[in-house]
């Protein structure tokens, strides 16, 4: 474990006089929090981690159809999802909306902002949501002596780009769907949600807009899974009943995991 000592900041980027922060053994962390859990994991004790604490920022509860950021905004904070979802996209002139991706708790958005340093796109709930905030300036310091939590920025920013890579490929509609049904089951999965029933907390057309499909193509493939015995579904609800043939559908598409 790097032993570096730091001063301790918070989200406006100033030293830190929160008694939170100078009692590390009051830290607590939210168990949806990607950084956390990062440097957790990695045999960071609470004392490394107050810093980290202090730069977390707890965002008031967003009703559904709120936006997070807009498009064009000055870049200046990193937003992870503590409860509920969300979505980023873009409209284009005629006013046609483009889904780029969905967030779930303990995932991060506003990394596509790093450069050029304002927002690329819209970020909106899902449904009712919260979250911490991260001061970006303040957590770039914190990683230049923290390499986990360098290393975990990097990993982010390495899915991110992997996503939509993978999105511009050519893969068929089956390929798409089923690789997605299975994504969504691994996110839930690491959050301690039973990875083969989950709630859809986006809607067909939201799906169909990120998969770029048409939505009667993600309701035919969906039907097709069904008929199967693939899946079962009623209104938002999924239950992933075959697995293993779900994952051989999607694999072309899915990025390939190695341990680390």
């Amino acid at each position: 474990m790097d032993s570096t000592r730091f001063e301790t900041t918070c989200a406006d980027g100033q030293a830190c006089h929160d008694a939170r922060c100078r009692d590390a053994e009051e830290v607590s962390f939210c168990g949806s929090c990607a950084f956390s859990e990062a440097c957790l994991s990695s045999g960071y004790g609470k004392s490394d981690l107050a810093a980290l604490h202090c730069l977390v920022e707890h965002v008031h509860t967003h009703d559904a159809g709120a936006h997070v950021f807009r498009r064009g905004e000055p870049f200046r904070a990193l937003y992870a999802v503590r409860r509920g979802a969300v979505k980023t996209s873009l409209f284009s002139r005629d006013g046609r909306e483009q889904v780029l991706g969905f967030y779930l708790p303990g995932e991060i958005i506003g990394l596509n902002g790093i450069y050029p340093d304002c927002y690329p796109c819209d970020a909106l709930t899902l449904e009712k949501t919260e979250f911490c905030r991260f001061s970006f300036p303040a957590m770039s310091s914190l990683a230049s002596v923290l390499p986990v939590v360098q290393r975990h920025l990097f990993r982010l920013l390495s899915k991110e780009l992997g996503m939509a890579s993978l999105l511009a490929g050519e893969h068929t509609a089956d390929e798409r769907v089923a690789a997605f049904l299975v994504d969504l089951s691994e996110r839930y999965a690491r959050r301690g949600v039973p990875f083969e029933r989950f709630r859809l907390p986006m809607s067909r057309s939201d799906i169909a807009s990120y998969l770029r499909l048409a939505p009667e193509t993600v309701s035919r493939v969906l039907s097709r899974f069904r008929r199967q015995g693939w899946v079962a579904i009623e209104g938002r609800g999924v239950q992933l009943q075959h697995m293993d043939a779900l994952r051989d559908a999607g694999m072309a598409r899915r990025p390939i995991h190695t341990s680390t």
